[in-house]
């Protein structure tokens, strides 16, 4: 009797580190795939375009500055992107919708859409 209460923990031990051992290798598994997800080689989701409607102020061959008027008016200084689009001439006091990413923390405009102009009326 003695040797059975002597043994019983140990029983137990073994039992409780079999039923673990399975669990930790599952484990190992799904960090080492979680880790392989995360790699920079892996394809991410595209960051979506961000938009800014406003005014031209300037513009240069690297650059475009937009002002947002309102209450709380704004100004961002937007780089081209080599392969930026516009539709219509941009051009300065245009009224203009850019569409725009931030890489690098910069903001880089990927398309400009200049918006008609109204007319003042009828002659």
């Amino acid at each position: 009797m003695r040797h059975a209460r002597m043994l019983a923990p140990f029983a137990l031990a073994a039992v409780l580190a079999a039923a673990l051992v399975p669990t930790a290798q599952a484990a190992s598994k799904r960090s080492a795939n979680t880790a392989s997800v995360d790699t920079p080689a892996s394809p991410r989701k595209a960051a979506a375009y961000h938009q800014f409607t406003g005014t031209v102020v300037s513009l240069d061959e690297s650059s475009i500055t937009v002002e947002k008027g309102g209450k709380t008016p704004k100004q961002m200084v937007f780089t081209r992107h080599a392969a930026m689009r516009s539709t219509g001439d941009v051009a300065k006091d245009a009224r203009v919708t850019v569409y725009w990413r931030d890489e690098a923390g910069k903001p880089v405009a990927h398309r400009v859409v200049v918006k008609a102009t109204a007319t003042g009326g009828t002659d």
